[in-house]
């Protein structure tokens, strides 16, 4: 059974939500927040699998409750999927940075938020390459020019290559393609990868690629 957390300000959206996931036999709605604060509590408390978290609440928002939550060491299972009104939202990548591992539109058809809550309980990152790309060509360009991280001297060069072609948005197929492997093998470099930079999942790796100078958004088409 999938444990849900629900996080946002509007009553009637976590009604909607929990309508509409508590009809799935293998999804449970736990708990409910009307702020950040209280989120943070929930999820100390509940202990979910996954936390749907508006970016926008009273008090302590989305994003500063994602940040407690991702630092807490007991929550290193729960997996946050941002909610937010529009895709190129400004805080996105501010809370992907954070620790969220994806996030989804308020409008979203129902049964696309039930596949990721799904997806992100599994321990997949909500990104789609198109998304990925658009984030990041958006936001990415208005950081500092980043300093070589020496964290990339704990990975092999192929983890490196894997890495930047993560964070150009690439699926594990199309990496195993572009390498000429098997997508197993791509799969597993990836793991590695996320295991060696302590990345709770492929959102963060994204992130990391180009906080590390790794990847340039320019490089992007």
């Amino acid at each position: 059974m999938i444990k849900v957390l629900l996080a946002d300000d509007q009553a009637l959206v976590r009604a909607g939500f929990r309508a509409l996931l508590d009809a799935q036999a293998d999804i449970e709605v736990v708990g409910e927040a009307g702020d950040g604060a209280e989120a943070a509590r929930q999820a100390r408390l509940l202990r979910p699998d996954v936390i749907l978290m508006d970016i926008r609440m009273p008090g302590l928002d989305g994003l500063a409750a994602t940040r407690q939550i991702a630092a807490d060491d007991r929550l290193d299972g729960a997996r946050i999927v941002i909610l937010t009104t529009f895709e190129l939202d400004e805080y996105v990548f501010e809370a992907l940075r954070g620790g969220a591992s994806g996030f989804l539109v308020k409008d979203t058809e129902p049964v696309e938020l039930i596949h990721a809550v799904r997806a992100v309980a599994a321990g997949d990152a909500l990104l789609s390459p198109s998304v990925t790309r658009r984030l990041i060509a958006e936001f990415a360009t208005r950081a500092k020019e980043p300093a070589p991280s020496p964290r990339l001297n704990a990975l092999t060069d192929r983890e490196r290559e894997v890495m930047a072609l993560v964070g150009e948005g690439l699926s594990n197929e199309e990496i195993a393609a572009r390498l000429v492997v098997s997508p197993a093998t791509a799969k597993t470099h990836v793991s590695r990868t996320m295991v060696k930079l302590g990345a709770r999942d492929r959102a963060q790796l994204v992130v990391f690629a180009y906080e590390s100078g790794l990847v340039k958004p320019g490089w992007l088409p």
